[in-house]
């Protein structure tokens, strides 16, 4: 369950910079802060369940890289940042170190 909690925790991680970005726009400033508030606290929840059976150095790398990857793949997507070769293997070799923890627990 605690690899659940921590996937669900990377994800929610993913939300907080997005409403950040949304809060950059008047027209969606609060809004945009709300959801910053709400997922950092449910991404910290979940990563706090996770660490109950996941050590702490796993859990947070494995954490901070699904959103890294998931929030650059959101800017890309949606916000239109760049996705140049150089940007994809820089997030292909966080989530390769993202896999190698989880393989080497």
């Amino acid at each position: 369950m605690a690899w659940i909690y921590l996937l669900l925790a990377g994800v929610f991680e993913i939300g907080w910079p997005v409403g950040l970005k949304m809060a950059q726009e008047t027209e969606t400033r609060i809004i945009g802060i709300v959801i910053a508030v709400i997922f950092v606290g449910l991404s910290g929840f979940f990563l706090w369940l996770a660490q109950k059976e996941i050590p702490i150095g796993t859990s947070y790398a494995i954490w901070t890289g699904i959103g890294a990857a998931g929030t650059f793949f959101v800017g890309v997507l949606f916000y239109g940042d760049p996705g140049s070769l150089g940007r994809y293997l820089g997030v292909g070799l966080i989530v390769a170190g993202v896999a190698t923890l989880k393989l080497s627990h």
